[in-house]
C-alpha cells in the first residue's frame, strides 16, 4: 500500500469532521463528492445552498447529501459566533458589529465551527490567498502550546527506497516563515516530526538538522542558528530524536554520516529533514520534485491548535481529495 493509500486509510478508520469553505468552487465540490462516496471523512460545506445543489446536479455529483451544508447568509447560528469572535478579538478590538459581518465570511465561519467544537479542521485556498486562509485561523484556533511559528511541511515520495522511511521524506519549513531564528526553527523541527506521525505514519521520527556544515566543519552564524536551534528542540520535547547541524549527504547515507559524524544516531538515517530557511526548502523540494521525479504531497500547514490547511489557487481535485485525507489525520493527533 502507498503512501496516499495508508493515508487515505488512516483518515476512514477515524472519520474527521472537515470544513471545505469553498464549496461554490467546482474543484472543491467535485472533491467533496469523492471524499463523501469513498466515505473519508464527514464534511461541512459552507455556501449558498442552492447555488451548491445546481452545482452538484450539473456535474452530477451525487453524494453531495450527505454533507452538512451552511449558508453563510441565512446561519441561524450567526450570532452566537458572533459573540464568540467578539470574545476571542475583545482586546483587538473587535466590535459585535464587526463580528456580524465577519461570520459571513465563509473562512472566518469555518474556523469558529472549528473553534466551538463544530468541526475538526478546515482546507482553503482554491480561491482564496494563504494570508486569508492563515489569517482567520491564527485569530480564532491560534497555535499549538509551546508554538508561535506556523510551518509547511512536505512529503516526498521517492524511489529511493534506501533514504528516508522507505523512500519517503518528511521535510520542513517549505511554505511560510522565510527567515526563522533559532527558536522557531525549532518549533519547526517538534512540528515536521509530529507531521511525519500524524500524516506519514513514521512511528519512529528521526531529524536532521541541515546546513552546508556537518558538526563544526565550517564556521557561521547560520551553522550556529542551527546549532541552537537544535539544543532548544530537545529542551522542547526531550523525546525528540534530532541531531544537528548536518549536511544534506550526512544525514541520509549511511557511509556519508558514519565519516563526517561518528557516534550520531540520526545521520545517516534521517527520515525528517529540517531547512535552515524557506528559501533552502522551498527550492530543495522542487528541484527532488522535478529532477528526481518524487510525488510531493503538501504543503501541510503545521503549529496550529486544530488543522487548518492551504491549497494552491491551480489545485487539482485530486489535490483537495488528498488534502482532506491529510487533514483527517493531523485532526486525530490534535486530539491527543
Amino acid at each position: 500500500m502507498g503512501l496516499v493509500q495508508q493515508i487515505i486509510a488512516r483518515a476512514k478508520s477515524n472519520k474527521q469532521r472537515i470544513v471545505l469553505p469553498e464549496a461554490e468552487e467546482i474543484r472543491t465540490l467535485t472533491a467533496a463528492d469523492k471524499v463523501l462516496a469513498d466515505d473519508i471523512a464527514d464534511l461541512i460545506l459552507i455556501g449558498n445552498p442552492d447555488k451548491v445543489h445546481a452545482m452538484a446536479a450539473e456535474h452530477g455529483l451525487t453524494h453531495i447529501g450527505k454533507a452538512t451544508l451552511i449558508d453563510p447568509e441565512n446561519n441561524p447560528r450567526s450570532e452566537e459566533y458572533a459573540e464568540l469572535l467578539t470574545e476571542i478579538r475583545k482586546s483587538k478590538g473587535m466590535t459585535i458589529e464587526k463580528a456580524r459581518e465577519l461570520v459571513k465570511n465563509p473562512l472566518y465561519l469555518g474556523c469558529l465551527i472549528i473553534k466551538s467544537n463544530g468541526a475538526d479542521g478546515q482546507i482553503s485556498g482554491a480561491l482564496s490567498t494563504t494570508g486569508d486562509t492563515l489569517r482567520p485561523a491564527l485569530q480564532i484556533i491560534k497555535c499549538a502550546p509551546g508554538i508561535s511559528c506556523v510551518s509547511g511541511a512536505m512529503l516526498l515520495v521517492t524511489d529511493k527506497k534506501e533514504y528516508g522511511e522507505d523512500g519517503v521524506l518528511v521535510v520542513g519549513d517549505v511554505a511560510v516563515t522565510p527567515m526563522p531564528d533559532a527558536a522557531q526553527l525549532s518549533q519547526i523541527a517538534v512540528c515536521t516530526a509530529q507531521t511525519a506521525k500524524s500524516v506519514a505514519g513514521f512511528a519512529d521520527p528521526r531529524v536532521a538538522m541541515l546546513s552546508f556544515s556537518t558538526k563544526g566543519s565550517a564556521t557561521h552564524e547560520v551553522v550556529d542558528k542551527v546549532i541552537e536551534a537544535t539544543r532548544l528542540a530537545k529542551e522542547l520535547d526531550p523525546t525528540l530524536k534530532i541531531d544537528g547541524e548536518l549536511q544534506a549527504d550526512a544525514a541520509l547515507v549511511p557511509s556519508v554520516g558514519a565519516k563526517k559524524a561518528p557516534g550520531s544516531d540520526i545521520a545517516g538515517k534521517a527520515n525528517v529533514l529540517v531547512f535552515p530557511c524557506l528559501e533552502v526548502g522551498n527550492i530543495s523540494y522542487k528541484l527532488v520534485q522535478r529532477l528526481a521525479g518524487a510525488e510531493a504531497l503538501g504543503p501541510i500547514l503545521q503549529g496550529i491548535a486544530r488543522p487548518v490547511n492551504d491549497l494552491s489557487r491551480g489545485c487539482s481535485v485530486d489535490d483537495i481529495y488528498k488534502l482532506v485525507a491529510i487533514t483527517a489525520c493531523q485532526a486525530m493527533d490534535a486530539k491527543h
